[in-house]
């Protein structure tokens, strides 16, 4: 083994490679050594593992490839034809044009983010989105964070630490990523109090667990699954008025974040912001980007008394919004103050679809696959922890696996693309849902789809 590390280049000799002082050229000296330094490390480990040694054109090769790597953006744009529109692991909402262009803009320079520019004193930058969420849900005040996920922890933390929190043990969930209600309410020092049962759950299951130590009652949106079958909770109107009766106030944990009605598209009810505010909850919080279709963001609208304490806690600035995404959700907002959010905010305009412009976009997709493709009937969900169970009817491009050309295979010559194509694989056949494509694109996948093996 001594004689196979004795055949190791030095790093100097490696260094010494043209190619690689063409590199120092548009790179720091520093920066190629370290990638050298580092393969020769890996090198003696895979000696000591199996007693080989790569080649000198091997390690001159890997450290051009990883300079080649590290220049290359990691977070790319793709192309989502999953089926999925909002799809957590592809970014959820696309953002309009003009929360685009809010966002360019306020990132080219300063800005009055935290200045008052009448009194040339101190501002907050919650003054730039609260009244538009107020005008927009009724509350009586707001406030906006950096996820909803911080929203929660925030008030649980500011409203019940040390105290109790009851919530149906239905509604006791987990929402994805291992972010888990019970988790939450311990990190923020809450006590959770479980009532009723997984499928059934009812007002005076609520109100003989309040005790003394009751901060609040809490109703968590079942956003990832439905219970069908024999079932019962109470609505929100309902639990409102179990906690008045004691001075309590509700905690509305949305989600979703839904200003618009669901079944105008022959969708699931999906629970709304504005008709939380107006049973009397003291908290409604949501997110930004899922079905409101904004930036990321956490939002809480209520009873301005609870708001504002809130805005007090010591961990609202470790949770804050920064300025890009303040400006790109205060965009977002204006859409639904102005009566058109389904026209201008991307995630809409595709739930809002016609089937046969769906239909007409599938059709010419198939046409340039050679008769590799047909168009068949499916179903897209809306995702994104949103209407769980319920999907809009669309129509999908099917294409089979042709010779050695298996689903899996044709998956991964359309993901590999300049711009990777996103679909779905169901047995033998890959399949697009154009739904979720943005008109811009359609081209590019046309173009993929034409030169598929």
């Amino acid at each position: 083994m001594e004689n196979v590390f004795r055949s190791l280049p030095s790093v100097d000799k490696v260094l010494s490679d043209e190619r690689l002082k063409r590199l120092e050229e548009k790179y720091p000296r520093q920066l190629i050594v370290d990638l050298a330094r580092r393969q020769m490390e890996l090198a003696r480990q895979s000696i000591t593992a199996s007693k080989t040694s790569p080649t000198f054109e091997e390690l001159v090769e890997y450290i051009i490839a990883q300079v080649r790597l590290l220049e290359t953006p990691s977070l790319r744009p793709v192309i989502n034809a999953s089926g999925v529109i909002l799809h957590t692991n592809l970014g959820r909402a696309p953002l309009s044009r003009e929360t685009i262009a809010a966002m360019e803009t306020i990132s080219r320079g300063y800005c009055n983010l935290e200045f008052d520019l009448e009194t040339g004193a101190r501002g907050s930058r919650n003054t730039h989105i609260e009244m538009l969420l107020r005008q927009l849900t009724g509350a009586e005040a707001a406030l906006v964070v950096n996820s909803n996920a911080a929203a929660v922890l925030l008030a649980l933390t500011t409203l019940a630490k040390r105290k109790e929190v009851i919530v149906s043990r239905g509604e006791a969930v987990e929402i994805g990523g291992g972010f888990r209600i019970p988790d939450v309410m311990r990190q923020s020092g809450a006590k959770l109090v479980e009532v009723g049962t997984t499928n059934c759950t009812y007002a005076s299951d609520y109100e003989s667990a309040i005790t003394e130590r009751t901060a609040a009652l809490m109703r968590v949106h079942s956003s990832n699954f439905r219970v069908v079958g024999y079932t019962h909770s109470i609505t929100i109107e309902e639990l409102v008025t179990v906690a008045g009766k004691l001075g309590l106030p509700v905690l509305d944990d949305q989600g979703s974040g839904c200003f618009l009605d669901t079944t105008r598209f022959g969708l699931a009810p999906e629970p709304m912001v504005q008709q939380s505010i107006a049973a009397g909850c003291g908290l409604v919080l949501f997110s930004g980007d899922k079905l409101l279709g904004g930036p990321q963001a956490g939002i809480v609208v209520g009873k301005k008394e609870l708001v504002d304490r809130l805005k007090r806690h010591p961990l609202v600035r470790a949770v804050r919004i920064d300025k890009v995404r303040l400006a790109g959700l205060a965009a977002t907002l204006l859409h639904y103050l102005k009566g058109e959010a389904l026209d201008k905010i991307p995630v809409w305009r595709m739930i809002a679809a016609p089937l046969a412009e769906i239909e007409r976009r599938a059709q010419a997709w198939a046409s340039v696959t050679g008769g590799r493709a047909k168009v068949v009937d499916g179903e897209t969900e809306v995702g994104g922890g949103s209407l769980p169970g319920s999907t809009l009817k669309t129509k999908l491009v099917a294409i089979k696996g042709k010779g050695a050309s298996s689903a899996q295979a044709l998956y991964r010559q359309l993901s590999q693309q300049e711009t990777p194509i996103i679909g779905r694989i169901s047995g033998d056949t890959l399949l697009l849902d154009p739904r979720a494509v943005l008109p811009e694109e359609y081209q590019i996948v046309v173009e993929a789809l034409r030169i598929l093996r």
